[in-house]
């Protein structure tokens, strides 16, 4: 009896529940075609119909991996300086399930930067992510909870603030709990949040100091 495209529909989604556990347990580094084959318990000559060659299946997990974290619960954290602080808090390993999200994607940057095609596309998700940070940002300083400068600029600074705390995070989780996690992102909220000081004025030119007696 010929497959009915439900049933191809079905297997696709068996593939992908596959590709997400070897991913979740292996990160890329063990993401292989053999590797999803043995989950799935098929050959891998059935793999290849999904995934003509490596690069196609990393592809894929990279997307799979993006609709996961795009679909994930999010905090309601309210308009304005709120908001902002929502968004930096659901990118940090702050649970076991957001922890085990991060370590796929810090694993995914080696294989990402190893192919430019996927660098780009990793680019482009990360530019997405400050995009919605901006906008975020710039209703914040609407709002007069944060100062006056360009949007895009803090929220490139405010990304790599929390990409530099997940690593950190990951990396030493004793030092980093959650706790911690959210006390540093609101010192870094805090100080963004403060006007800059005004510079000094700038010391009198040699010519202008008084005598020396005078």
């Amino acid at each position: 009896m010929a497959r009915t495209k439900g049933d191809h529909e079905a297997r696709r989604r068996e593939v992908s529940e596959a590709v997400w556990r070897v991913l979740a347990a292996q990160g890329f580094g063990g993401l292989t075609l053999r590797a999803v084959a043995t989950e799935l318990g098929a050959t891998t000559g059935l793999l290849t119909h999904y995934f003509p060659a490596k690069r196609d299946l990393v592809r894929h997990a990279l997307d799979l991996l993006d609709a996961r974290t795009t679909s994930r619960p999010r905090r309601a954290g309210g308009p304005g300086l709120a908001a902002v602080r929502a968004a930096l808090l659901d990118i940090l390993p702050l649970t076991p399930e957001a922890t085990a999200s991060n370590r796929i994607w810090v694993s995914s940057w080696d294989t990402a930067l190893a192919d430019p095609g996927l660098s780009e596309d990793h680019a482009a998700r990360y530019a997405r992510g400050r995009a919605r940070l901006a906008a975020l940002i710039a209703t914040a300083q609407e709002r007069g909870e944060l100062p006056a400068g360009d949007p895009g600029r803090l929220a490139a600074g405010a990304q790599s603030f929390a990409l530099g705390l997940v690593v950190q995070a990951l990396l030493g989780p004793a030092d980093f709990p959650p706790e911690r996690q959210r006390e540093l992102v609101d010192d870094y909220l805090a100080a963004l949040a403060t006007p800059a000081a005004p510079e000094a004025s700038a010391a009198p030119e040699a010519s202008e100091a008084p005598a020396a007696g005078s």
